[in-house]
């Protein structure tokens, strides 16, 4: 009859101490890939299984974060799917499971952490009752810890991109939000417009690809050729794309489209679009990560709540301007 390996056998065949193997099982962010290799090389061999409930149990844990969207799903599907497989990849190799939830639902069963997408400024009333460390995914004014990409700086490329390909009006499609994001995105393109002695021009919608479409074919006559459209969203472009094409107008030559976010919707519009694409997947891995630290610093939740500390943990991604088919010069890196 087969014995069951112990922590102790996984050390010796490792030749490694027993804190070392405890190490690499429940932290091993603090461990060197070496040391990695040789530990789950001894608990492959051995068959070594690490009872994480029995652990969780003792320490009066859950090994759960949950997932809050606070947004309408149905809108933004691509680019969260993305976003779940970061944060899910991130939590596996920690041995934390991940468990998505709406508002509706959240109180259902402990957890360990939070992190909260989709949070407007109505939400944050709500967000403060939290009991557990959270974490952001989306810039916020609300001195919430947040992982984002750098919305500015992407309508900088996209407004920038344009301007050096030769459009003599370029427009900014913009989503009916009063939020952190939309606000930056809006100011990347005023920035880059005034800096370049023209004229901003901001409509807004909610984020449907129809209501961009139905505004370009009503409001056609005064969209004149040599016109751009910066968009905050890929959702938005491809619905002045259909547009543009409903109302036979050239694209790219004629009418240049650029999008935001670079999930799924840039791939599948044809033309393709040219976009400001965002690291959805690794932005996911690090919001999980950075919640994982907070969980292991156990810090009060009254400082991980106070809305005048001084050390909140703002991490931005530079997205990167994807072009294609949509511009003029699609054809150049």
């Amino acid at each position: 009859m087969s014995t069951i390996a112990t922590l102790t056998d996984v050390a010796k065949a490792a030749n490694v101490s027993k804190m070392t193997v405890s190490r690499v099982i429940n932290h091993p962010e603090q461990v060197t890939d070496e040391l990695k290799a040789l530990v789950f090389k001894a608990m492959k061999e051995l068959d070594y299984q690490p009872n994480f409930a029995a652990k969780a149990l003792a320490a009066n844990t859950t090994r759960i974060i949950k997932l809050i969207i606070l947004e309408k799903v149905d809108t933004v599907e691509p680019y969260y799917a993305t976003l779940l497989m970061g944060v899910a990849q991130a939590l596996n190799e920690h041995q934390y499971a991940l468990q998505v939830v709406t508002q509706k639902n959240a109180d259902i069963g402990d957890c360990d952490g939070y992190i909260i997408t989709g949070a407007r400024r109505d939400d944050f009333d709500w967000l403060n009752q939290l009991n557990r460390p959270t974490i952001l995914f989306g810039e916020n004014r609300h001195n919430y810890d947040y992982v984002d990409s750098d919305n500015k700086y992407g309508t900088f490329l996209a407004t920038s991109a344009a301007i050096n390909d030769g459009y003599d009006q370029i427009i900014f499609f913009g989503i009916e939000l009063k939020e952190s994001f939309e606000y930056s995105r809006e100011r990347g393109y005023m920035d880059t417009m005034q800096k370049d002695g023209r004229n901003p021009q901001i409509v807004r919608f909610g984020n449907h690809s129809s209501e961009a479409q139905n505004y370009v074919e009503n409001h056609w006559h005064e969209f004149k050729p040599n016109t751009c459209f910066v968009c905050s969203s890929d959702r938005l472009a491809i619905g002045v794309e259909r547009g543009i094409q409903h109302m036979h107008g050239n694209i790219p030559d004629e009418f240049g489209i650029i999008g935001f976010d670079g999930v799924f919707l840039d791939q599948i519009a044809d033309p393709k679009l040219t976009t400001v694409k965002q690291p959805v997947m690794t932005m996911g891995s690090k919001v999980a990560a950075l919640l994982l630290q907070k969980i292991n610093l156990a810090l009060p939740m009254s400082e991980d709540h106070d809305p005048d500390r001084n050390n909140r943990v703002e991490v931005m991604f530079s997205p990167e301007l994807i072009r294609r088919q949509t511009t003029r010069n699609y054809h150049r890196s």
